[in-house]
């Protein structure tokens, strides 16, 4: 049988992997893998195949209603008229509000996004016996691992 884990780059890591081998697990049959991290920063516009669930145009849209609202209320007392300041301040709002979400994108939620959430780094890949299975998740479990997986092995 495999079990594979996932782990941080930590102490509880090695932990782990000396109390697998002090309960029988011999270090032949231990793999570790360490992952390498996305270097590449992420890509702020969606695809028609990839979205991160985000909108930029949430605030945009918003300011563009509210400034076409007193745009047209005051273009009734200016030469163009109600219509056209309506559209062309509805326009700024949207620019601005557009601006907005790009900079709370690019540069409040990179700092965010860095440090939101656990990052696996390590993969174990444990080969034992189907009776000591258990015991080697317990230990997986107990020191941290961010996941745990078991394969049987087909002879």
């Amino acid at each position: 049988m495999q079990l594979f884990s996932t782990f941080e780059n930590n102490s509880f890591l090695e932990l782990a992997i000396s109390t697998l081998e002090k309960k029988g697990i011999k270090k032949e049959k231990i793999y570790v893998v360490p992952l390498d991290n996305r270097t590449e920063e992420r890509k702020i516009f969606d695809t028609i195949h990839r979205s991160d669930g985000t909108s930029l145009i949430d605030i945009g849209m918003a300011l563009a209603t509210a400034f076409s609202v007193v745009g047209a209320s005051i273009g009734f007392k200016l030469a163009w008229g109600p219509i056209y300041w309506g559209l062309i301040s509805a326009f700024i709002g949207f620019i601005i509000g557009l601006a907005i979400r790009l900079y709370m994108e690019k540069i409040s939620k990179k700092k965010k996004r860095l440090l939101k959430g656990k990052h696996s780094e390590v993969i174990v890949i444990v080969d034992c016996e189907d009776t000591q299975a258990e015991l080697v998740e317990n230990i997986l479990w107990s020191h941290y691992a961010l996941g745990v997986a078991k394969v049987v092995k087909k002879s």
